[in-house]
């Protein structure tokens, strides 16, 4: 029971953080605004977290699991068709752009605040973007290109360019914008020997 409590307060508190972060930017926000609205105290808040660093480390691996999850989700229900993961992908973007309180990539935005690449928080960003490197390469692997990783990294910087665009741009446009990107870029992968 008490193992139960203290995962739901830890949860609490991830989703406070989740909230807030987003929202309002990791240095804005104020390990004592987390804990109110959470609705506990400090004391409960040290317990979980060593620091408000290691918060929002767990913020970053909450929102990288969850993306990995949509991303993994989309590769395999394309079941090797790579336009059809792509449209999945892209539709999701452009759905998460169009949504109340969007504010672009959760992973750039902390990498904007954290500029040391040496931080706990840039090497959760760091892995998170590698993993979806990795994904991409994975989204492509059916399609035997002369250079996947090219390719990755290609859709990997659309990627990047759609969460900002998304932030700053005309969200309603961006599922639309994104899929013919990814579709240039890898026609183009196909054709370069």
């Amino acid at each position: 029971m008490i193992s139960t409590v203290q995962g739901s307060m830890r949860e609490r508190l991830l989703e406070a953080a989740n909230e807030l972060f987003y929202a309002q930017g990791l240095r804005a926000v104020s390990v004592d605004k987390v804990i109110d609205r959470a609705g506990t105290t400090k004391v409960t808040f040290y317990r979980h977290f060593q620091s408000k660093d290691d918060l929002i480390v767990a913020y970053l691996e909450s929102r990288a699991e969850v993306e990995r999850h949509g991303v993994d989700a989309a590769i395999t229900h394309g079941g090797g068709d790579v336009d059809a993961a792509l449209r999945i992908m892209a539709e999701h973007t452009g759905a998460a752009a169009c949504a109340p309180g969007f504010r672009g990539c959760p992973f750039i935005n902390a990498a904007a605040e954290y500029p040391d690449p040496g931080s706990p928080v840039r090497e959760v960003v760091a892995a998170h973007r590698r993993w979806w490197t990795s994904a991409f390469e994975r989204l492509v692997a059916p399609l035997d290109l002369a250079d996947p990783t090219a390719a990755a990294e290609d859709l990997m910087l659309l990627r990047d360019g759609v969460m900002v665009a998304g932030y700053l741009g005309d969200p309603a446009r961006i599922a639309a914008s994104f899929l013919r990107s990814c579709q240039a870029v890898i026609r183009s992968a196909a054709l370069t020997p």
